[in-house]
């Protein structure tokens, strides 16, 4: 559980480690991501890298969360994933650099994430997502989730988005 692959990306999970590649990253992507992402539009730095790698570690072990680093087919770091526990199900979240966009890469993680799920016994998975935001709402389409609704975003709306999420859910197959 702690690698994932399907023989194109491999997740692994996020360690302390991982903050140089992880800050790293973010950094280079910032503009990219503060337009969809709450916790980049203040910039981003080693402190935070620490506190999310901290936070996803204790996550982890508690059974809340389970966040990944994804790995490009040669080994860069291509961007972060996550399961996390949500009431009686899962959801998964996901954000790429900038570089990596484009490349199927987010459609592959979450497949990997709902195989985990599943192994989790989970009844169902959501994915939600900002309605501006076109390429994330096409990883659950291409997945096979329905959409279910709409909900208002919670706190600081980045300046690419409308401050509705769209909620996609994906039921255990029988």
């Amino acid at each position: 559980m702690e690698t994932l692959t399907d023989g194109v990306i491999t997740l692994v999970r996020w360690r302390p480690e991982h903050r140089d590649a992880q800050v790293a990253a973010v950094v280079g992507s910032l503009d990219h991501l503060a337009a969809w992402m709450p916790w980049a539009i203040d910039g981003y730095d080693q402190a935070k890298g620490e506190e999310f790698l901290a936070r996803a570690v204790s996550q982890w072990e508690s059974g809340e969360e389970y966040n990944y680093a994804i790995f490009s087919p040669d080994g860069e770091l291509a961007g972060s994933c996550g399961l996390m526990l949500r009431g009686d199900g899962w959801e998964i979240g996901y954000w790429l650099a900038q570089s990596q966009t484009g490349k199927g890469f987010a459609t592959r993680a979450s497949a990997l994430l709902v195989e985990l799920a599943w192994k989790l016994d989970a009844p169902h998975v959501v994915i939600k997502h900002d309605s501006e935001n076109v390429r994330s709402g096409a990883v659950p389409a291409r997945l096979g989730f329905s959409k279910v609704g709409e909900e208002k975003a919670e706190g600081v709306i980045p300046s690419a988005c409308s401050g509705v999420n769209v909620v996609w859910r994906l039921d255990r197959p029988a």
